[in-house]
């Protein structure tokens, strides 16, 4: 195996075929590593500095999953910030957990979840010391950090597991590509707090999507192990469990060339990249219309976040007569330019040390001149700007009938959308990216979820779980 043998005329991918092996002799075994494999996964280590790192060949996903399960057992609590991925949940299902939530709070300037505060984690814990292990994302798809080296103290202060997803921060701490305007407050104010990633700070289980940030094939991501909190032996029967048993080598060689070219050419590529931000920023700072998501454009509200990643461009048109779907739809069509997501009052433009100066210089002008048509179609209105297309979105705090994993594996039946008011959620609703659930198995739909779960539709946004003709899945009476 495999079936091609490298053979050139095997069809039309056959030129990738090369490096396309299996585990034959002298070279490795993934899921019992002893030679070249196990160095590049401590090549991988050394570069972040963790007292393991194990490949992941099914994405993050994979990771989360054999992070949660490892540290927990069937039945047991854990603590989860609503805003996790889908994956978290999906472990919640596959071990039968209970979940307690941190539910964060949101940016207002912005419409974006803030990051998590250590001391509500404990509070939390105080009042669910069942709890096994607290999971939460930082940074957020939108680049939102927390401060992951206080939570880590309070996690560790009640005896629990901490587990960061941190897909989205595989290049956190490394180089000189730092999150911008790193705050810490103090009785006096403001001071300044070094950015770092999760491992650095402290965290038990760390996950990393290199392909989302970083020069890497997609699916390629890494699992990083720290303190003795967790079980190892357990952690590596899951990552067997759950991982293909014939892993891609085409991957794995992706994963191991991420990291040479970080270790020679990563000092050069971040310098480039904040150079590119400055001058990203230098310019579309004159627009009076679009906004671009920074930390020095925050009010004095309280905010919990203690970072925001540079890489993850928030450009909002809050308060103007265009929307977020409309924004998304110009740069595509008009500009050529395919942004990583769509939500209500903004787009998410997601930049890498891979980006050109080109493709900087055109998203910057794309931004200013989409800000100088909806400043000339300002000027020509004679009457007061329609209230804008946006979704006034209410925080949810559903409540649950039954353990997520009840509902799922339970008898359903599919209804209309607009006669679940009252139902029991038998699957996940969630906007899509970031796959944030809306709705959690085991939960009630009441009015307002499914008002704004309509709402999202009607404007034109990706709503997963709800099928074309409009129907949902729900606990069988």
């Amino acid at each position: 195996m495999p079936g091609h043998k490298r053979n050139p005329d095997s069809g039309e991918m056959a030129a990738y075929y090369d490096i396309d092996i299996t585990e034959i002799d002298g070279f490795d075994n993934l899921h019992q590593a002893k030679g070249l494999l196990q160095e590049a996964q401590e090549r991988a280590n050394r570069l972040y500095g963790a007292q393991e790192t194990y490949y992941l060949v099914n994405g993050s996903t994979c990771g989360v999953l054999a992070a949660v399960m490892s540290v927990t057992q069937p039945g047991d609590e854990i603590l989860i910030a609503r805003n996790c991925h889908k994956a978290v949940y999906h472990a919640v299902i596959m071990q039968g957990l209970r979940p307690r939530y941190y539910y964060p709070g949101r940016i207002r300037e912005y419409d974006i979840y803030d990051g998590v505060s250590a001391e509500r984690i404990g509070d939390l814990l105080d009042a669910y010391p069942a709890c096994k292990a607290v999971v939460v994302t930082s940074p957020t798809y939108e680049g939102i950090i927390s401060d992951i080296e206080a939570a880590a103290r309070i996690v560790h202060a009640h005896g629990k597991v901490l587990i960061v997803d941190e897909a989205h921060g595989a290049h956190l701490g490394l180089f000189d590509r730092k999150p911008e305007g790193v705050l810490q407050r103090a009785d006096s104010g403001f001071v300044d707090k070094k950015p770092q990633g999760a491992v650095a700070a402290g965290a038990d289980l760390v996950i990393h999507s290199l392909h989302k940030t970083l020069p890497a094939m997609t699916q390629t991501a890494l699992l990083h192990v720290n303190g003795s909190l967790v079980d190892r032996d357990r952690l590596r029967r899951y990552l067997a469990m759950l991982q293909s048993s014939s892993p891609s080598y085409v991957l794995m060689a992706s994963m191991d060339s991420c990291v040479r070219f970080l270790e020679e050419h990563g000092a050069q590529r971040f310098a480039f990249y904040q150079q590119q931000y400055k001058r990203f920023c230098d310019k579309t700072a004159y627009c009076r219309h679009i906004h671009i998501g920074k930390m020095t454009k925050l009010s004095e509200n309280a905010y919990d976040l203690l970072a925001w990643d540079t890489g993850k461009i928030v450009i909002s048109v809050k308060n103007t007569s265009m929307n977020g779907s409309r924004l998304h739809e110009i740069l595509r069509e008009e500009y050529h330019l395919q942004m990583e997501m769509a939500a209500d009052t903004f787009v998410l433009a997601m930049m890498t040390l891979m980006d050109t100066e080109q493709g900087w210089q055109r998203l910057a002008d794309a931004i200013c001149e989409i800000d100088d048509r909806i400043e000339k179609e300002a000027c020509t209105k004679t009457e007061p700007l329609q209230e804008k297309q946006t979704v006034d979105r209410q925080e949810l705090y559903p409540d649950s009938r039954m353990i997520p994993a009840q509902a799922f594996h339970g008898e359903q039946e599919e209804i209309p959308l607009q006669n679940a008011a009252g139902r029991t959620a038998a699957d996940f609703i969630n906007l899509y990216p970031p796959g944030i659930p809306l709705i959690v198995p085991g939960e009630i739909m009441d009015e307002i979820v499914v008002g704004q779960i309509a709402e999202s539709r009607r404007m034109g946004l990706n709503v997963q779980g709800v099928s074309d003709a409009g129907m949902v899945c729900v606990v069988r009476e």
